[in-house]
C-alpha cells in the first residue's frame, strides 16, 4: 500500500476532530441542527488552518444519508465520496486556474440543474479573491438568490480582495491561526497513534516554525521523521529546521546577567560555526525578553509553570526599564542586519548593544521594585554601605555621585537640590522644567530605597517643584564639562606652533573638533 502523508492521512473528517476552531464549529452545529441553512458561507483565514477541510465536513453535513446533521456518519456513501473528492454533487472550483467570466458563467449554468445523487449541489470556490472582476459580477445574482438545491462555500486568504457587494451576500466566519499549543498537542496524538517516539521539546520547535497552519505543522512532521530515521528528537528537528535552540538564548541572557560579554560573543561564535541563523536568534531573544517581562508585570499570562520557573531568575535580575530597552535593541538588530557588513557582525554587534547599555556597567543588574510606596519599618535594622554620611546641603553633590542608580532614577538625584537632610525625611527642590521626572512614582521610589541604604536609617523622600536656589548635581556636571572644554581650547590656542600655522596658512582653529582629555 502506498505511503499516504500525515497532512492527507489526518485531515479533519468531522466537527468533533477540527482543531482550533471551535467558534466557527459551535456556530455551524447549531445552524445545522436547528435546520437554519443559509445559501452561501465565505470562509477566511491563512493557509493551513482548515477552509477546505471544513467546507467537506459541511457538504458532508448537507448530504449524508442519515439526514441533514452536525454529526455525519462518515461510512455512507455520500460521506466517503466527499471524502475522496468523488461526490458529483460536491465541486471544488480553483478560483486561481478558473478565474474568468467563462468559468464562471458555465458553473452557474449547471447549478440550475437538480442535483444528482445528494440533497443539495455544494459549489466550494478556493482562493474565490482571485476571480476577475466580471466574474464577481456574473455570480452576483446566483449568489443572492441561488436554487434551493444549491450552497455555495467560498473560501480566501484575503478577504480584503472580495467585492462588499459579494461579502454581503454571504455569512462569513473567520478561522483562527492554531496557537502552538493546540499544534503540539494534536501532533503528539498523531505521532502517538502512529507509533513514533518523539521528544515534546521537538514538537515546540515544529509548532513554532508552521506559524499557526496545522497542515504546515504535519507537512514538518512528516520531514522530521524522514530526518530522524523514524524518530522525532529535539538536536535533528533544530538542524532540519536551522533554529537557534533555547541553550544558545539562555547562555546569552547569562552573560548578560552576569556582566561576561566574552561568554556572550562565545555564543555568536559557536552559531556561526553551525552556520544557525541569526536573525532568526535576534527574533528569539525579542520573544525572551517579552516573556521575561510578562513574569515581571504579569506572570499569570504565563499559562506554562515550567517556562515561568526558568524566566524567574532573569526577571529578577533585570531591571524593568532596561529589559524593554533589550526588547528595542533585538527588534531594531534584525532590521539592521541586513546592513552590516555580514550577519556576524550584525548579530555580535547586537549584543555588545545589550552589554554597553546595561545600567551601571559592571554592577549586577537589579530588578524594579513592585510600584508600591516604598518604607521601612522603624523595628527593622538597615546596614548601612561603607561611606561617611551626608548631613549638610553642601554634601548633596557627593551623595549622588555615590548612590547606585541608572536611568530616570539618577536623571531625578542629578536634577535636584537639596532643601533638608531630617532624620526620617529628606526634601528635595526639582526645578519646574524637569516635572517630567515626576511622572511616574518608580524613580522616586528607587531614589528613596538607594538613600536608605546609603543613609544607613528609614527615611520618607519628598519631592516639591520649584526652581533651585543652588547648583544642581547636573549643572555643576554640565559647568565642569564646560570648564574643561574652554581649558582645553584655550591651550591649543596658546599653544606656539599652533600660532605660527594658523599665521602663517591664515588658518581658524574648528573648536568642535576640540575634546578636553
Amino acid at each position: 500500500m502506498s505511503y499516504q502523508v500525515l497532512a492527507r492521512k489526518w485531515r479533519p473528517k468531522s466537527f468533533a476532530t477540527l482543531v482550533g476552531q471551535e467558534h466557527v464549529v459551535k456556530a455551524l452545529t447549531h445552524a445545522l441542527e436547528q435546520q437554519r441553512l443559509h445559501h452561501a458561507y465565505l470562509f477566511t483565514g491563512t493557509r493551513g488552518v482548515g477552509k477546505t477541510t471544513l467546507a467537506r465536513i459541511v457538504a458532508k453535513a448537507l448530504n449524508c444519508e442519515t439526514g441533514i446533521t452536525a454529526t455525519p456518519c462518515g461510512v455512507c456513501s455520500s460521506c466517503l465520496e466527499i471524502d475522496g473528492g468523488r461526490f458529483v454533487d460536491y465541486i471544488e472550483l480553483d478560483a486561481a486556474s478558473n478565474r474568468g467570466v467563462e468559468d464562471m458563467t458555465s458553473l452557474l449554468e449547471k447549478a440550475t440543474y437538480a442535483p444528482t445523487r445528494g440533497r443539495f449541489k455544494v459549489y466550494v470556490i478556493d482562493e474565490v479573491h482571485q476571480l476577475s472582476g466580471h466574474a464577481f459580477n456574473a455570480m452576483l445574482k446566483t449568489l443572492e438568490e441561488p436554487p434551493e438545491h444549491v450552497k455555495f462555500i467560498l473560501a480566501t486568504t484575503d478577504p480584503q480582495k472580495i467585492p462588499v457587494t459579494v461579502l454581503s451576500r454571504c455569512l462569513q466566519f473567520n478561522l483562527k491561526q492554531m496557537p502552538p499549543g493546540h499544534i503540539v498537542d494534536h501532533l503528539s496524538h498523531v505521532l502517538g497513534e502512529e507509533g513514533v517516539p518523539f521528544e515534546p521539546a521537538a514538537l515546540r520547535h515544529l509548532a513554532k516554525a508552521a506559524a499557526g497552519s496545522m497542515r504546515d505543522a504535519l507537512s514538518l512532521l512528516d520531514q522530521a521523521i524522514a530526518h530522524g530515521a523514524g524518530k522525532v528528537e529535539e538536536a535533528g528537528v533544530r538542524d532540519m529546521l536551522g533554529t537557534v535552540g533555547d541553550d544558545y538564548l539562555f547562555s546569552i541572557l547569562d552573560g548578560l546577567k552576569d556582566g561576561n560579554v566574552q561568554a556572550m560573543l562565545d555564543v555568536a561564535d559557536a552559531m556561526d560555526e553551525r552556520s544557525l541563523s541569526f536573525d532568526s536568534a535576534l527574533q528569539e531573544l525579542a520573544t525572551l525578553f517579552h516573556r521575561i517581562a510578562l513574569v515581571q508585570f504579569a506572570p499569570q499570562a504565563l499559562a506554562d509553570d515550567a517556562e515561568r520557573v526558568r524566566l524567574a531568575p532573569y526577571a529578577a535580575a533585570f531591571d524593568a526599564e532596561f529589559l524593554q530597552l533589550c526588547y528595542q535593541i533585538a527588534i531594531h538588530g534584525r532590521d539592521e542586519i541586513g546592513l552590516a557588513p555580514d550577519e556576524y557582525a550584525g548579530f555580535a554587534m547586537s549584543l555588545l548593544r545589550l552589554f554597553a547599555f546595561r545600567p551601571e556597567a559592571g554592577a549586577p543588574l537589579a530588578a524594579t521594585p513592585a510600584r508600591t510606596p516604598v518604607s521601612v519599618p522603624a523595628s527593622t535594622p538597615v546596614r548601612p554601605t561603607p561611606a561617611a554620611k551626608p548631613a549638610a546641603t553642601d554634601d548633596w553633590h557627593g551623595l549622588v555621585a555615590g548612590l547606585p542608580l541608572s536611568g530616570l532614577p539618577r536623571q531625578l538625584a542629578q536634577h535636584c537640590e537639596l532643601v533638608e537632610m531630617g532624620e526620617a525625611q529628606v526634601t528635595l527642590r526639582l526645578p519646574p522644567v524637569h516635572k517630567s521626572l515626576l511622572n511616574t512614582r518608580a524613580p522616586q521610589e528607587k531614589l528613596q530605597e538607594a538613600l536608605q541604604a546609603r543613609l544607613g536609617r528609614p527615611v520618607k523622600l519628598n519631592v516639591v517643584l520649584g526652581e533651585a536656589e543652588r547648583e544642581t548635581p547636573a549643572e555643576r556636571t554640565r559647568n565642569e564639562k564646560r570648564e574643561r572644554q574652554e581649558k582645553a581650547v584655550a591651550a591649543i590656542e596658546g599653544d606656539p606652533f599652533v600660532r605660527d600655522v594658523m599665521d602663517i596658512f591664515d588658518a581658524s582653529i574648528d573648536e568642535s573638533t576640540i575634546k578636553p582629555v
